[in-house]
């Protein structure tokens, strides 16, 4: 009657076994450690910069307990653990030194880390602790504001110059185009004119709503961007911002950064386990745009360092093919790229194709229609400094699609074609509020977040084995099962553990003793009510089953709901408390049960049970 099959006993052991190998790794705790990663994107960090940091460190005397390099396929991470703070800080200044010729220019970054203690062995089983929030492990906290002013200026100055462009394609001639805010004005003759480019613009440039007018000037057709398309410009604008700086602070090593909107036009990162700032600004800061360029050839080649520089141009002498003089108006920037890949040209050399958007195929179009045989450059920005890609030769005309050719090799080619596709912000940025939480104040939180939980499940313990006596050790068993369970779980899925989560946690464990309470009173009544002990242990879990499945079923409706609709710690809470509905079912409603089974099960005279004292109607 009480006696589970074979393969039940065999799926909680399996249960046990998975919750104790995949909970340890929260045990082992973590040690300081610096991370080198590349500063510029056109550098990659290869396994030559681990010979270098290891005689560096060997020089300073400093021993570093493991170097670890990881290749993420991209580029590639160095990380160096040590014993103590103070190796880590001094091992900072070393690579800092040796790595970066030009401290003003870095090529490498040395940021501070913190790696995990886990043994190798169970990192091979992918057994990692849970990562810890900004709260528990302390970091850096921005408020960002974005410039969305700058959005809508940067593209109305884009639709300005697809009208002018739209136009003279179409030979409309126009008495002028200018620019006054959000709207565009362009200027006409006679009535016949003006009502061919309305119907013109109306078909290409859906985003303008036009307006005809006349003034002391003349006849005037005024466009202007409505406000649903304003709005989505904005939201646009904010989601590639998120997207970019998402590739950016990759760069830290942070375990699970959080990058999110705040409202219309703020972003909010929150790098866990960053103690530098400064670093992780720079990271934050450090956006590449990229613009294509025609080359100053009245500037004789060779000369380029040594000529005056014409007014219009600048001087360029970081780079392939630098020193080279390039005139300040770009052709097209990278906004205008909406694809880019390593592919071969005619000749079977490494080159990238480029895919350009309408409007940048018709700018590249008008470009080097009549500049065939002359020379164009690519360069990357990044923090104000441009690097030349390349310099290649226009051999006819270019639209939406083009080669770069020339490339040294594949890799060279697809490392380009990573660049021109990772894009740039869509608008300038200011970090409008700052917070940093030490290290030492996440280690105050995790300890009072542990310790009440850990008395929280001492006083349940202490009230059930002293109210249900052997039932009641078999409830809090089920408890310790289900506290492992959960937090095996949120080791294995990687979740980002807060104080939200712990307050989750600890909620799990009067929530879970309440199905415990159910089946042990359950059990009583089938005891007052005159059956037999194992008839009573059968039909308590039987009976109390749909009463728990109903109550858990609402409750993780309400934690959905939570997880669908919140955000931030919100949504943490939510993964906790629905995460722990499901192992509480199981632990409750199975793990208990098996251990009733183990102990009376096998008794086939049982005359009593210790679950506490039974009151019946006739005593």
């Amino acid at each position: 009657m009480n006696r589970y099959p074979l393969w039940k006993y065999l799926m909680i052991v399996v249960a046990l076994l998975f919750g104790a190998l995949y909970t340890v790794p929260n045990f082992f705790g973590e040690s300081p450690a610096v991370q080198v990663s590349s500063a510029k994107a056109t550098i990659k960090l290869g396994p030559s910069v681990v010979g270098l940091a290891q005689d560096a460190l060997t020089k300073a005397g400093i021993s570093a307990e493991t170097m670890i390099f990881e290749n993420n396929g991209d580029n590639g991470t160095l990380r160096a653990r040590f014993a103590n703070t103070d190796l880590q800080f001094k091992a900072k200044s070393v690579l800092e030194q040796a790595l970066n010729r030009d401290p003003a220019d870095p090529t490498y970054l040395v940021a501070f880390n913190l790696l995990p203690n886990t043994p190798p062995w169970l990192q091979s089983l992918h057994a990692m602790p849970m990562y810890l929030g900004l709260d528990l492990r302390g970091g850096v906290h921005f408020l960002m504001q974005v410039d969305t002013k700058a959005v809508l200026i940067k593209r109305m100055q884009g639709l300005q110059t697809s009208v002018r462009a739209a136009l003279v394609e179409k030979k409309i001639r126009f008495a002028g185009i200018s620019r006054d805010g959000d709207v565009i004005d362009i200027r006409f003759r006679d009535a016949e004119t003006l009502a061919q480019a309305k119907n013109l613009l109306a078909a290409e440039i859906s985003e303008l709503t036009l307006i005809e007018s006349t003034d002391a000037e003349g006849l005037k057709l005024s466009g202007s961007m409505s406000p649903q398309v304003l709005k989505r410009t904005v939201e646009e604008a904010v989601q590639q911002n998120i997207s970019t700086l998402s590739k950016r602070v990759n760069e830290l090593g942070v375990a699970e950064p959080i990058i999110q909107r705040q409202g219309a036009d703020r972003i909010v990162v929150q790098l866990p386990g960053v103690q530098d700032v400064s670093r992780a600004k720079d990271i934050i800061g450090r956006t590449a745009t990229l613009e294509v360029r025609m080359v100053d050839e009245t500037i004789r080649r060779g000369t380029e360092e040594t000529a005056p520089v014409p007014l219009g141009s600048e001087l360029f002498k970081v780079g392939k093919s630098a020193p080279v003089v390039l005139y300040k108006d770009p052709i097209i920037t990278g906004d205008y790229i909406s694809n880019a890949g390593a592919s071969f040209d005619q000749n079977q050399q490494a080159s990238v194709s480029i895919d350009l958007n309408g409007d940048g195929g018709r700018k590249m179009r008008e470009a080097t229609r009549s500049k065939i045989g002359k020379l164009m450059a690519i360069v990357l920005f990044e923090k104000g400094k441009g690097e030349v890609l390349t310099v290649a030769t226009i051999r006819d005309e270019l639209g939406s699609r083009f080669q770069i050719t020339g490339m040294d090799s594949p890799a060279a080619a697809s490392d380009l074609s990573l660049l021109l596709r990772a894009g740039s912000l869509a608008a300038p940025m200011e970090i409008i509020e700052e917070r940093t939480i030490g290290p030492q104040l996440g280690a105050e939180n995790i300890s009072k977040g542990f310790n009440s939980t850990l008395y929280g499940f001492a006083a349940i313990a202490v009230f059930m084995m002293a109210y249900y006596m052997l039932f009641g050790f078999f409830s809090v068993f089920a408890l310790a099962v289900n506290v492992m369970l959960l937090v095996a779980l949120l080791s294995i899925m990687q979740a980002t553990l807060t104080l939200p989560g712990i307050a989750a946690i600890a909620l799990t464990l009067g929530m879970a003793i309440d199905a415990n309470v159910l089946i042990n009173e359950r059990i009583r009544e089938e005891l007052r009510a005159g059956n037999s002990p194992q008839a009573a242990i059968a039909a308590g879990f039987e009976r109390a089953w749909a009463t728990i499945l109903d109550s858990n079923v609402t409750t993780l409706i309400a934690g959905l709901a939570l997880l669908i609709f919140g955000s931030g710690p919100i949504r943490g809470f939510a993964v906790v408390h629905c995460l722990g509905i499901l192992t509480s079912m199981f632990s409750a409603v199975v793990v208990s049960r098996a251990a009733a089974n183990i102990w009376y099960g096998r008794r086939k005279k049982l005359s009593s049970i210790s679950i506490g004292q039974v009151w019946k109607p006739n005593a």
